[in-house]
């Protein structure tokens, strides 16, 4: 195995993902790929017509909002990588669906391990949103390593 992904949300446990999946990284003299997936913001600023009744949003759009949350995001992974103090890291910022975003980076970037944090969710949450854990396990074909990040 030579090349790890580690998964990162904004989550503080993230850390904890990072550090686990970093040192078993190193045991293996892999190189590393920090990735983290920004949902698609872009239909939050969005201006409709009236329909149904609903005259749509009343305060003014921001439309730069998305380049500021991609700006945020990547600091998040520079800032993540300076604190391993490691060689052979990589970052990778999408947007989209994460679990899907995931599993089309791992396969694209050829990733021997999906490393991911196994955040704890309540069960009416995982009745109607499911997990991104979950659906990475559902349908990758590359091993995940799970790390448990509730208390």
């Amino acid at each position: 195995m030579k090349k790890v992904l580690i998964t990162l949300d904004y989550n503080p446990n993230s850390e904890k993902v990072v550090n686990m999946g970093y040192e078993l990284a190193k045991l293996m003299n892999a190189e590393v790929c920090l990735f983290h997936v920004l949902a698609e913001v872009r239909y939050y600023g969005m201006q409709y017509e009236p329909f149904m009744g609903y005259e749509g949003y009343a305060f003014p759009v921001d439309f730069k909002i998305q380049e500021e949350f991609v700006k945020v995001a990547q600091d998040y992974l520079d800032k993540t990588k300076v604190h391993l103090k490691g060689e052979n890291i990589s970052t990778h910022l999408a947007e989209g669906d994460t679990a899907q975003k995931i599993l089309d980076y791992a396969e694209e970037w050829n990733a021997d391990l999906i490393v991911m944090g196994a955040h704890h969710h309540g069960a009416l949450e995982k009745l109607f949103l499911g997990t991104v854990a979950s659906s990475i396990l559902e349908q990758t074909k590359i091993p995940v390593y799970m790390v448990p990040t509730g208390k």
